[in-house]
């Protein structure tokens, strides 16, 4: 007897057929881009499997999100770890200069304006 319910792998597969119009009508570095997400999604598998939500592309977008998010995190560290080392270089900080750390404001950005997590 054949299978009743599609393993995930097949629900993200058909995901991306469902979306390759819209991947046609992108750019080659976003078609590429929009690739890299899916694959993202793929690496989580026994998650989404396990979850069984009941719109599957939830946790599709919630694999991509993580994906983003561990990259975020990996070149907020790379940040952190150079502005210690321009610092040494430099012989320390001078006294009202600002650091980089990971509570930091950006470019244009204010307390008022960063989301809490």
């Amino acid at each position: 007897m054949g299978r009743t319910v599609p393993t995930f792998t097949m629900v993200i597969q058909q995901e991306m057929d469902g979306w390759s119009k819209f991947r046609r009508g992108l750019r080659r570095e976003d078609q590429e881009a929009l690739d890299d997400l899916f694959r993202a999604a793929r690496l989580q598998l026994a998650g989404s499997a396990y979850a069984a939500r009941p719109i599957p592309f939830e946790s599709i977008a919630m694999s991509m999100l993580l994906a983003q998010h561990r990259t975020i995190r990996r070149l907020e560290q790379l940040a952190q770890q150079l502005a210690e080392r321009v610092q040494k270089l430099e012989g320390g900080t001078h006294e009202g200069e600002p650091t980089l750390g990971a509570d930091a404001a950006g470019p244009g950005d204010t307390p008022n304006h960063r989301m809490a997590v």
